[in-house]
């Protein structure tokens, strides 16, 4: 352990991984922002911490479950020739709530105050929690796999605390995000609409399909940022309509 703390390779394996985990994070923190706002003020930064707290665990769950991940990704069974894994199960299943889930906050931002009664059956403190959790699971199967592709073996306890890290950095970030995203309903759209492209990506990987993560990434920096413009756009036109 000591050797790790002082030797330049490990500090630039904890750099390259916690890098790695944060920027893999971005859409589960989008995510995590579209949950919680369905509490109550009170209870979301509390929503936040904890549904991240059982995130880390369930990431470093599964990143000590090392022989467990080599099974995960042996083929179970074959559907039309094409060989399905555990893996796979996860991105489709995960992809596939993504989807729904996207798709009905959606139709609650367009309908209002319409659908609030029955939305709110589904926004209980536990609910909200238990779902930022599971749906880091899926989130988190690419970045733990690639981590242990990068690092050694030995290198164990600082991928551990990458993850740490990452965490860390994302409920520092998510409670700004969430509050930015509450406030203008047309960036909301634009995550959501994000949300269901991603569900899209993890729905085709589990089929097979392989799409750089980094044309997701590009279109959403390129949309957020289009989006800027309009915010700023409608704050001088307001300002111009505004009489003396």
């Amino acid at each position: 352990m000591l050797a790790l703390l002082t030797d330049p390779a490990s500090w630039l394996a904890l750099l390259t991984l916690s890098t790695l985990e944060i920027v893999l994070g971005i859409d589960n923190i989008i995510f995590i922002s579209i949950l919680v706002g369905r509490l109550p003020v009170a209870q979301r930064d509390r929503a936040r911490v904890v549904g991240l707290a059982l995130a880390a665990l369930t990431r470093i769950a599964l990143l000590l479950s090392i022989v467990w991940l080599t099974r995960l990704i042996q083929p179970l069974f074959s559907l039309f020739a094409h060989p399905f894994s555990g893996r796979d199960l996860v991105l489709i299943l995960g992809g596939l709530f993504l989807l729904v889930k996207s798709v009905m906050e959606i139709h609650h931002t367009l309908e209002g105050a319409a659908d609030s009664r029955s939305m709110r059956l589904f926004a209980t403190f536990f609910v909200i929690v238990l779902q930022i959790a599971v749906i880091d699971i899926v989130f988190s199967l690419d970045s733990v796999f690639t981590a242990v592709g990068l690092a050694r073996p030995d290198q164990v306890p600082i991928m551990v605390a990458a993850i740490l890290i990452a965490i860390a950095v994302m409920m520092l970030v998510s409670g700004p995000i969430s509050n930015f995203v509450e406030a203008h309903p047309t960036v909301k759209v634009l995550a959501l609409a994000f949300l269901i492209l991603v569900g899209g990506v993890l729905v085709a990987e589990g089929f097979g399909a392989h799409v750089p993560k980094g044309y997701l990434y590009f279109a959403m920096a390129f949309s957020v940022g289009v989006e800027m413009v309009n915010l700023r756009l409608r704050k001088l036109l307001d300002a111009r309509r505004e009489p003396g």
